[in-house]
């Protein structure tokens, strides 16, 4: 037994089982006239989004319209969707822990608490003097200066 999508002369779409694919088609069963196969509609299934995240919410006042009771509505309803999925994975919350320092040496690279500050410093000056070391060795050999 096979179902297919049958479609009658007269516009109606049905669905039916025959026994084989060489089984004849089925009459319409809305006006009785004849049908004919038609390729079944692609049905997707099993997709998952998750949802907004934690950076694409808003985080002022002028995020959520002035505190408009319906925009404040929908984003804590976006947030407490964001929880609970994020509660089931966890790896969908990210690194929340609390940045200490971004700017500096940290740009690009921030001190977040917890992080052990001594390796931290020193990776980021490493990272830090790379980075100006490779923009003097573009320069002119009479020109380049000593970094200390």
């Amino acid at each position: 037994m096979i179902i297919y999508d049958f479609k009658c002369d007269e516009g109606h779409r049905f669905e039916a089982v025959v026994d084989s694919m060489t089984s004849p088609n089925p009459d319409c069963k809305a006006c009785g006239s004849g049908s004919r196969r038609v390729p079944s509609r692609v049905k997707i299934g099993n997709s998952a989004s998750a949802g907004t995240s934690r950076d694409e919410m808003p985080r002022s006042w002028t995020g959520i319209s002035g505190g408009h009771p319906e925009a404040v509505s929908h984003w804590r309803k976006k947030m407490e969707s964001r929880e609970k999925l994020e509660e089931k994975y966890p790896e969908l919350g990210g690194d929340r822990r609390p940045i200490l320092a971004h700017e500096g040496i940290f740009n690009g690279r921030p001190l977040r608490a917890g992080d052990d500050i001594g390796a931290a410093v020193k990776d980021a000056a490493q990272a830090a003097t790379s980075v100006t070391g490779s923009a003097h060795s573009h320069a002119h050999p009479a020109t380049k200066t000593k970094v200390h």
